[in-house]
C-alpha cells in the first residue's frame, strides 16, 4: 500500500469517526429511546413493577421517572396513590391496569380500568369500558418511601406535558425543590421548550439550584441571570444566601458572588415598584370602569329624570341573580361543550328583566312621584328592602356562586409579574360600549332627541305631540337595564348575594353628583377619577379609609363646585 493510498484511509477512518462521535452525541439518545424504551419494552418494565424483588422495582420506577416520557406519568400517579394493579386475563397473561375509583355493578364491585402507558380507557371485544372485578385484580403496592421519592419524579416528567400550564407549575416546583439531580431535565427541556412564560419558569428553576452549587462562578452567574430575567419568586433564596455568609459558616467567602446576589436583589426590587405601579394603573381603571357600568343607569335615571332611586342597587342585584339562573339552566339542560356560553346569553337577558321591573315600577309607583324627592326616596328604598328580603326567600340568605366562564377565566402576561386579568379586561370593554351606546342613543338618535326634550322642557314637548309619559317609562326602564347589566358584569369580580347592591349605590351616587347631574362626560370623569384616587390611596391609607378620603375630597369639591364637574340644567316637573 503507497503513501497516497494509507493517507486516504486515515482520512476515511477519521470521517466516519467523527460521523460516529456526532451520532452518538446528537442521536444516541434517541436511538437508546427507540431501542430499549419502545412500548412493547415499556410494557415489559411495567410488568417488572410487580416484580418481588424490591431493588428490581425501585429501579424500574427511578427508570421511568428518568425516562422524560410523559406517556409514563399514570403509572407513577397510579403507584402513589396504590391504584395499580396486576390482571391475570383469560389466556393467563399478566397484565397491569389503573383502577382509580371503585364503583359497584349489583353485587359486584370492581373498576373501570385505564391503559398505564397513556391512561387512555381500556375497551373490551364490544368496544365498551372494561370492568373487571375487584377480586381479579392485585394491588401492587411500593414501599413508603419510594412512594414518598415517586413525587419529585412527577415533577420532572411533567416538565415535558403538552399542557403549558402543567409544564409551567412544574418547572416552578423543581426550581423550589433546590434538587441538582434536578438539574440535566430541566436544561433538556430548556432545549425544545418554544412557550414564553415556560423558558421563563424553566430558567429561575436552573438558576435557583445553581445557586448552591460548590463551584463561585457558577453561583455568581446562576445570581446574575436571576436578576436579569426578573426572578421575582428568587428573592427569598437570595436573600438566604446573603443571610448565610457570616464567620462561623463562610458559605458565600467570594466578594464577586456576594455582590452579584445584591445586584441581582435590587434589579428584582426595582422591576417589582415598576410592576406594583402597572398594576396599580389597570386597578384603577378596572376599578373606574366598574363604577361607571353601575352608575350609569343612575346617571340616567337621577341625572335625566331627578328621581332618586335608592333601588338601584337592588336592580344590579336582580341581574346578577339572572346571570346566576343562566348558569344553572346552561349546567342542568344543555351540553358541556355550550355551557360556558351561558354568560354570553345573561347579559341582555339580565338587561331585560331589570328593564322590564324598572318599567312596572315606573307605571305603578314612580310615576306618582315625580317632582316629590323625598316621597321617591322613601319609596325606592322600601322597594330594595322588599326586593332584598324577596332574594333571601327564594335563593337563601348565604351568597350564590356564579363562575366564570373558561375564555373569561386567565389573563395577558405582558410581562414578569405584570398579568391583565381577562374578565377585568371584559368589564373595562362592556363599559365602554355601553357609554358608547347611551351616548349614541341619547345624543344621536329620534328617541334621545324626545328624552332631552322632556327632561329640559315638558310641558313644550307634550305640546310637540311627544307623549312624556311613554318617554318617562322607557327612560326609567333604560336606566334599571343598565343597572341590571353592571350586576351581570359584577358576578365576574364578586360574590352573589341578597346585599350586592348596597356594596355600590353610595360610590354610584358620588360619581353622578360629582360629575354633575345629566352630564354623561361628567359621569365618565368622575368615575374615573374616583377609581383611580381610591386605587392611589388604598396602598397607604387601608380600602376603608381610602373610601374615607375620598368621601372628604368629594365633599369639598361640591363645596367649591356644588353642580359637579359639568353643571346642567336640573328638570322642573309640574305635579
Amino acid at each position: 500500500m503507497n503513501l497516497q493510498q494509507k493517507t486516504r484511509l486515515s482520512r476515511a477512518e477519521a470521517l466516519l469517526s467523527l460521523c460516529l462521535i456526532f451520532s452518538s452525541v446528537f442521536f444516541g439518545p434517541c436511538l437508546s429511546w427507540a431501542q430499549s424504551e419502545t412500548p412493547e419494552s415499556i410494557t415489559e418494565s411495567i410488568l417488572r413493577l410487580a416484580d418481588e424483588d424490591r431493588d428490581v422495582v425501585e429501579t424500574t420506577v427511578f427508570a421511568l421517572g428518568e425516562s422524560g416520557d410523559p406517556a409514563v406519568l399514570p403509572i407513577l400517579e397510579a403507584l402513589r396513590e396504590r391504584s395499580l394493579y396486576l390482571w391475570f386475563n383469560q389466556e393467563e397473561v399478566r397484565t397491569v391496569v389503573i383502577g382509580r375509583e371503585l364503583i359497584n355493578r349489583g353485587d359486584v364491585s370492581g373498576y373501570l380500568v385505564q391503559e398505564p402507558y397513556g391512561g387512555a380507557a381500556m375497551k373490551n371485544e364490544k368496544g365498551a369500558p372494561l370492568f373487571l372485578p375487584e377480586d381479579q385484580l392485585e394491588s401492587i403496592r411500593l414501599s413508603r418511601r419510594l412512594r414518598i421519592k415517586i413525587s419529585p419524579m412527577l415533577d420532572r416528567l411533567r416538565l415535558f406535558s403538552p399542557d403549558a400550564a402543567t409544564r409551567e407549575s412544574a418547572a416552578t416546583k423543581v426550581g423550589l425543590s433546590g434538587d441538582p439531580e434536578a438539574l440535566p431535565m430541566l436544561s433538556k427541556a430548556l432545549n425544545q421548550e418554544k412557550n414564553r412564560w415556560v423558558r421563563f419558569s424553566l430558567t429561575e428553576a436552573i438558576g435557583l439550584i445553581r445557586l448552591t452549587d460548590e463551584d463561585p462562578a457558577v453561583r455568581k452567574q446562576a445570581a446574575e441571570t436571576l436578576g436579569n430575567i426578573h426572578a421575582m419568586d428568587s428573592i427569598p433564596t437570595l436573600e438566604a444566601r446573603i443571610l448565610t455568609t457570616d464567620d462561623s459558616d463562610p458559605e458565600e467567602t467570594d466578594i464577586a458572588v456576594k455582590d452579584a446576589i445584591q445586584e441581582a436583589i435590587q434589579k428584582i426590587s426595582a422591576w417589582q415598584v415598576w410592576t406594583r405601579t402597572v398594576e396599580t394603573i389597570f386597578s384603577g381603571i378596572s376599578l373606574s370602569s366598574i363604577l361607571l357600568l353601575v352608575a350609569l343607569g343612575l346617571a340616567i335615571t337621577f341625572g335625566l329624570m331627578g328621581v332618586i332611586n335608592m333601588a338601584h342597587g337592588e336592580l344590579m342585584m336582580l341581574g346578577a341573580y339572572t346571570t346566576y339562573i343562566m348558569q344553572e339552566f346552561f349546567v342542568a339542560y344543555l351540553p358541556e361543550n355550550v355551557r360556558n356560553f351561558y354568560f354570553v346569553f345573561s347579559i341582555p337577558l339580565a338587561f331585560g328583566v331589570a328593564a322590564l321591573f324598572g318599567l312596572l315600577l315606573e307605571k305603578s309607583i314612580i310615576r306618582k312621584l315625580y317632582g316629590r324627592p323625598l316621597e321617591t326616596l322613601l319609596a325606592t328604598w322600601g322597594i330594595s328592602l322588599i326586593l332584598q328580603q324577596g332574594v333571601r326567600q327564594v335563593f337563601g340568605a348565604a351568597n350564590v356562586d356564579v363562575a366564570s366562564p373558561d375564555w373569561l377565566t386567565g389573563g395577558i402576561r405582558l410581562a414578569v409579574g405584570i398579568q391583565l386579568p381577562y374578565n377585568r379586561l371584559f368589564i373595562i370593554l362592556l363599559s365602554v360600549v355601553s357609554v358608547v351606546s347611551v351616548y349614541l342613543l341619547v345624543l344621536r338618535s329620534p328617541i334621545g332627541l324626545k328624552i332631552r326634550a322632556v327632561t329640559q322642557n315638558r310641558e313644550m314637548s307634550a305640546c310637540m305631540g311627544i307623549i312624556t309619559e311613554r318617554v318617562d317609562a322607557w327612560t326609567f326602564a333604560l336606566g334599571a337595564g343598565l343597572a341590571g347589566m353592571a350586576g351581570a358584569a359584577l358576578t365576574l369580580i364578586g360574590n352573589v348575594g341578597p346585599d350586592l347592591g348596597q356594596n355600590y349605590i353610595v360610590d354610584s351616587f358620588l360619581v353622578v353628583v360629582t360629575g354633575g347631574v345629566g352630564k354623561l362626560a361628567g359621569t365618565v370623569g368622575a368615575a374615573f377619577g374616583i377609581g383611580g384616587l381610591n386605587k392611589l390611596f388604598e396602598p397607604g391609607f387601608g380600602a376603608i379609609y381610602a373610601k374615607v378620603a375620598i368621601l372628604l375630597l368629594v365633599i369639598l369639591f361640591l363645596q367649591k363646585r356644588p353642580s359637579g364637574l359639568f353643571p346642567a340644567k336640573g328638570r322642573h316637573i309640574d305635579v
